[in-house]
């Protein structure tokens, strides 16, 4: 064995023979990445790694190694309860989802709930939402909902709204709506606020904790295989989507949590006061993060806030949750309790009252603080350049989910007409601002596969390369624009920025090794690129080969 250079110490992994793009630059790559106590050691040439000792080496072959990735706004505890009802994703007409329905019906006792997730009505011949009528094909002796894949609308058959109490001229909650017909019956479409009806009262298929841990714990390795290390989960208390810090720290005591998990609330809590110690321990897994805020709904249920009517809906402009007044006294008081806000704004009116929001707590608090978080604003689906020029100006970050264009791209054009489509999922406009975009996927709206989202940044396309040309292709981000987007720019939403998201020395090993160079194929391959390994603090967390 080599004698140990002085003040050096033995490395625990040395991966060798590899292309480590550090993503702290462009283009900027090692062959040869030490790990010591969960953190990057050294970096550099094969050469040099010859003089180093290391209690194991890993022979890379050749392949790619990245920082982590990581998913910077996703719903953990709703995608876990989506597994246990019926997926309506690749439905494409009003009758396929009525005979899947059914089927679930057919094999669920009489008067039990039955919950369809994830359709899309553009997606469908029809291009509408089912009647009442065609809800109640589904069964007569079960409750049975539909929830959007954006989770902003349901539909209901009657007997689910008779067990919901909603009757002919309901009055529709604030911010919420219970469509009527012309003789004041409810149709069985609800949106926004007034769909938590349903979440009061159908039982959560987690309420079994056994059930739930095996659940969680399968999705987590599953996120391990697609390079994540890192999410951000959301709760989200109008659906009763709920999140318990104690739940993921739990997991970390028993050794099973594979990921870094934030978790954010959409109620006050307290905040955390960590000590340099605990900021700079790379084996620290669980931690509270921002308190979230809803100011509008979305725009595939036309509940997304407009400045204008929508092209396809003369006058309607969606939804807003609050008065101005009332988002300005949220976000103020949540500043003043020491919390960092992450305001859901989807439309431009609701982008609008969200900054207006930012800028009246920063005045009324006596301007920018370096020392707080940057606010999060989620979504900032349609931004002009005037409205990035607010943004310049304001401590923030924004948590995009360019996934959304994959499903979007086919109608968000109908909806907002083409002079607004022209300034809706800018990227690249953002990225040349200046502005932190986060990669996110909303999961269960959309897959939390990362790869997904960055051939979405890309190459402004669908899963299957439509359209041609790419959607708004001047858009388009270079694969390192989105990579960062998918790793180091996460870390600053949370102020980790200086530990974790970049391969240098210091900060945490959390690593990922591709089956290729994802710089060098051609971007359209993107999707077929494979994980290999997963690395979290320096320990192997997921191995294809392995499984």
């Amino acid at each position: 064995m080599k004698k140990i250079k002085r003040g050096e110490k033995m490395l625990d992994r040395l991966f060798v023979n590899g292309k480590i793009y550090s993503l702290r630059e462009e283009g900027e790559m090692f062959e040869a990445l030490g790990v010591e106590g969960g953190k990057i050691a050294w970096v550099g040439s094969d050469r040099e790694a010859v003089e180093k000792e290391s209690k194991s080496i890993i022979d890379l072959g050749g392949r790619t190694m990245i920082p982590a990735l990581a998913d910077s706004h996703m719903h953990m505890y709703a995608h876990c309860q989506n597994l246990d009802a019926v997926d309506l994703a690749e439905v494409r007409t009003v009758a396929g989802m009525v005979e899947k329905m059914q089927e679930k019906a057919g094999r669920t006792p009489p008067g039990e709930w039955i919950k369809g997730v994830n359709f899309d009505q553009t997606k469908w011949e029809e291009d509408r939402f089912p009647t009442l009528e065609e809800m109640d094909a589904i069964s007569n002796s079960h409750p049975v909902i539909l929830k959007r894949c954006c989770l902003h609308a349901v539909v209901a058959n009657s007997l689910a709204l008779k067990e919901a109490g909603i009757e002919r001229y309901h009055h529709s909650d604030a911010g919420g709506l219970v469509e009527l017909d012309e003789q004041g019956f409810p149709t069985g479409l609800l949106r926004e606020q007034s769909t938590k009806v349903f979440d009061e009262i159908i039982p959560d298929p987690l309420r079994d904790e056994n059930y739930k841990k095996k659940m969680m714990l399968d999705v987590m390795r599953d996120m391990s295989s697609k390079g994540i290390t890192t999410i951000h989960t959301y709760a989200a208390k109008i659906w009763r989507y709920n999140e318990d810090v104690e739940v993921y720290r739990n997991f970390d005591r028993e050794g099973l949590l594979p990921l870094r998990v934030t978790v954010c609330m959409d109620e006050f809590f307290d905040t955390e006061d960590l000590d340099e110690a605990s900021l700079h321990n790379p084996y620290r897994r669980v931690q509270m993060g921002a308190y979230k805020i809803f100011s509008d709904g979305s725009m595939g249920s036309r509940s997304a806030a407009l400045r204008e009517d929508y092209s396809d809906d003369e006058g309607n402009r969606g939804f807003v949750i609050y008065t101005q007044e009332e988002l300005n006294q949220k976000v103020c008081e949540a500043y003043e309790r020491g919390m960092q806000s992450a305001i859901h704004a989807i439309g431009d009116r609701a982008l609008d009252m969200t900054l207006t929001a930012i800028e009246y707590t920063l005045d009324k608090n006596g301007g920018r603080d370096e020392n707080r978080l940057p606010f999060r604003i989620i979504h900032a689906q349609m931004t002009d350049e005037q409205t990035i020029e607010r943004m310049k100006n304001l401590p923030l970050v924004v948590d995009i989910q360019p996934v959304f264009l994959c499903t979007d791209l086919y109608w968000v054009k109908d909806r907002i007409g083409e002079k607004r489509l022209q300034h809706s999922y800018a990227f690249k406009s953002m990225y040349e601002a200046g502005l932190i975009q986060t990669g996110g996927s909303d999961c269960p709206v959309e897959s939390y596969a990362p790869l997904k989202g960055i051939h979405a940044c890309v190459n402004r396309q669908d899963v299957n390369g439509y359209p041609e040309e790419g959607f708004l292709p001047g858009q388009r981000l270079s694969v390192y624009e989105a990579l960062r987007i998918f790793s180091a720019n996460v870390h600053y939403a949370t102020g980790q920025q200086d530990v974790l998201g970049t391969l240098e020395v210091g900060k945490f090993a959390d690593m990922v090794v591709l089956d290729r160079d994802i710089f060098e194929i051609d971007p359209r391959g993107i999707l077929d690129v494979w994980v290999d390994q997963t690395y979290l603090a320096g320990d192997c967390v997921f191995d294809r080969k392995k499984e």
